[in-house]
């Protein structure tokens, strides 16, 4: 079930931040996410700096072409501001924002994106992430260092390769237009989200056909259970097509949802923060934009955590396989405790092991050769040694070897034809 031309907006401040650096905008035709860095008013001040010169662009474009102009422009201003505001308010130095924004433009959806914040698309029962993240994890994905999956979890996951800030005058966004079909629907959010809900869990709100603001409830729940330790910001947006300019009252959420402004608490001095260290890392800023020679260093780590990470893999098979090695001993060994007696050629043979063999792998060898033909054994002996019979220990099997002995003698004696008697001889003329 899809709601045409509806859309949502929603921002938590999550479980850990004391405070929301994210900002994000529903509208008519624009919609958008920022998620702020800088310390604890700097991302404010960032994201909602970005909002505010993206709100123009909330309007009817003729053209696909002026839509992405327009969008480049605003960023552009956007970076200027932040530069001012970084000049004028030494506190905010470092600020810095990313920006994943659409224009819907008739049947068809201008892109705008810097940062790792993420924009999907939802499509015959498909979910597709649309953008790719700025960051240097991300580098790694490309170049097949690490997998995606090894990106969630990386200790340098936070750090941005590009992003909207006072350190550069003339950002470069992704530009790109897609075409909408009717039932798109279109996701934009913070890493707050994504960094928690993975895609098989967003792409199973999705299929509940809910409408778009209950979706996000759902979405943000998840993040919410997940730990949330970070800022939460989730648009959602569906199309039918030909996307119509709507009348309605644009949703604003997050920092830029102040009507006052972003105000700048005091600085404090420093306390003490063994008693709360959790509290006081979620107040550090939640993305890091690198110097070009901190990148090499970040390589160089990269490297050596790839190096650490291979040695372990190594050092961790060789002991698997140690392991598998010293189990495969022990049980050959406890094979060779037991003993069977079974046929070998045309006679009885002690065997050393078990009956069963791996495969090439022989477990029994040939121990002692009693010397007891098969065929002088009775027929029902015959058949229990050429079936094997289990000794519980060697005096076991040689005593079921003198039984056998034992039974082939007697078969020999009653095989054995008696003697055949000679005539008597009878005297001529008389009786014997």
């Amino acid at each position: 079930m899809v709601f045409e031309g509806s859309s949502a907006a929603i921002s938590h401040t999550g479980k850990v931040r004391s405070n929301n650096q994210d900002s994000g905008y529903s509208g008519a035709n624009l919609f958008a996410v920022a998620d702020g860095m800088g310390g604890h008013a700097g991302g404010d001040v960032a994201s909602s700096i970005a909002i505010q010169r993206l709100e123009p662009l909330d309007q009817a474009f003729t053209s696909t072409e002026d839509a992405q102009a327009s969008l480049q422009a605003a960023a552009t201003t956007a970076a200027a501001d932040l530069i001012r505001a970084a000049k004028e308010r030494p506190e905010l130095a470092g600020l810095g924002t990313t920006v994943s924004a659409i224009i819907m433009v008739d049947e068809y959806a201008v892109i705008g994106h810097i940062g790792d914040s993420r924009i999907y698309l939802y499509r015959d029962d498909a979910l597709t992430q649309i953008t790719a993240d700025h960051t240097f994890v991300q580098r790694l994905v490309d170049s097949g260092r690490i997998t995606p999956e090894e990106a969630r979890y990386h200790p340098r996951r936070s750090v941005l390769m590009r992003v909207l800030s006072d350190m550069d005058s003339d950002p470069e966004l992704d530009m790109f237009v897609m075409p909408t079909m009717p039932g798109d629907r279109w996701l934009l959010c913070s890493d707050g989200l994504s960094g928690v809900v993975d895609e098989a869990h967003m792409l199973k709100a999705m299929r509940l056909g809910m409408a778009p603001g209950r979706t996000a409830d759902n979405l943000l729940k998840q993040a919410l259970d997940g730990g949330a330790p970070d800022n939460v910001t989730i648009v959602i947006v569906d199309v039918g097509g030909q996307h119509p300019l709507s009348s309605g009252t644009p949703t604003i959420v997050g920092s830029a949802s102040n009507p006052t402004g972003v105000i700048v608490p005091p600085v404090r001095p420093a306390r003490p923060s063994w008693l709360h260290p959790v509290r006081q890392a979620a107040n550090e800023p939640s993305h890091f934009e690198p110097a070009a020679e901190y990148l090499e260093e970040l390589i160089e780590e990269d490297r050596r955590r790839a190096r650490r990470r291979r040695l372990g893999w190594i050092a961790g098979m060789l002991v698997v396989l140690a392991m598998l090695a010293i189990a495969a001993f022990a049980a050959y060994s406890w094979t060779q405790t037991r003993y069977f007696i079974g046929a070998d050629d045309d006679s009885v043979v002690i065997f050393q092991g078990v009956q069963q063999n791996l495969g090439p792998i022989t477990l029994s060898t040939p121990l002692t050769d009693t010397e007891i033909l098969l065929a002088d054994l009775p027929p029902y002996q015959r058949t229990s040694v050429e079936r094997t019979i289990t000794a519980r220990s060697l005096a076991d099997a040689e005593a079921i070897v003198e039984r056998l002995r034992v039974g082939a003698d007697a078969n020999i004696i009653d095989q054995t034809p008696l003697p055949t008697p000679l005539p008597t001889e009878t005297p001529a003329g008389g009786t014997p």
